[in-house]
């Protein structure tokens, strides 16, 4: 859903989230912090992928936090479901192990990964930025995942389909899709590019549409797989 045109949606009123998390212990204590945070409710709760599926149909939230190992449905699956029908953007909560379910839940579309020993500042930081559509992710976090998700991708030839899709792009929509694959956030490609926040949006929106991907995380690895990103 990070491709949405309204990708301000928490400026007109308090970021909704919807908490899935199976440990209730867990789950209790990242709602405490949210709720505890100024600008963020905490909508509901679900202990399983099922459950955040309905909740996020009905409630139509602007973040779900989604625990990726989750019963009944998993949060891959889970994560599948609400992003292929815009209900929400998915900030995916993972250890450190970056398994098959956390590279399930980035082709899945999520738009964010967070630690789950991360601190309560951080968490808070990472719903507020998903909610503005950004999909930022640790830079630690990004890096080790962007390497280890593009490693097992097939090489692409010139004229293989990401090099086709690379044609539909201009000029500054390849410029704002190599930022995406180092990271960057809104505002620090348009210091780069020298271009407006709101330009820059409009840049990942429409690379976004013609890539066919559902978060600028996928956009990322896509970047990384081109070779559009200078390696030092």
């Amino acid at each position: 859903m990070t491709d949405a045109p309204d990708a301000d949606r928490g400026a007109a009123g308090p970021v909704r989230v919807v908490v899935a998390e199976d440990q209730a212990a867990v789950r209790s204590g990242l709602v405490l912090i949210l709720r505890s945070a100024p600008g963020i409710e905490v909508v509901a709760e679900a202990a399983d992928g099922e459950e955040a599926v309905r909740l996020a149909r009905e409630l139509r939230p602007d973040v779900v936090l989604m625990d990726v190992q989750m019963p009944r449905l998993d949060g891959v699956s889970a994560t599948a479901r609400i992003t292929a029908e815009h209900l929400a953007d998915v900030l995916v909560l993972t250890t450190f192990d970056l398994d098959e379910y956390v590279f399930g839940a980035l082709r899945a579309g999520a738009a964010g990964f967070l630690l789950k020993d991360s601190e309560a500042a951080d968490l808070v930081t990472a719903v507020r930025t998903v909610a503005r559509g950004e999909g930022l992710i640790a830079p630690a976090v990004t890096r080790r995942l962007i390497a280890e998700f593009a490693r097992p991708a097939p090489v692409r030839t010139p004229g293989g389909p990401g090099a086709e899709a690379l044609e539909s792009l201009t000029r500054r929509e390849r410029e704002v899709l190599g930022c995406l694959g180092e990271g960057l956030s809104n505002a620090e490609i348009a210091g780069r590019l020298h271009m407006a926040e709101a330009t820059v949006k409009t840049h990942v929106s429409r690379l976004l549409a013609k890539l066919t991907l559902r978060s600028r995380v996928q956009a990322a690895v896509l970047a990384q797989e081109l070779g559009l990103v200078q390696t030092s």
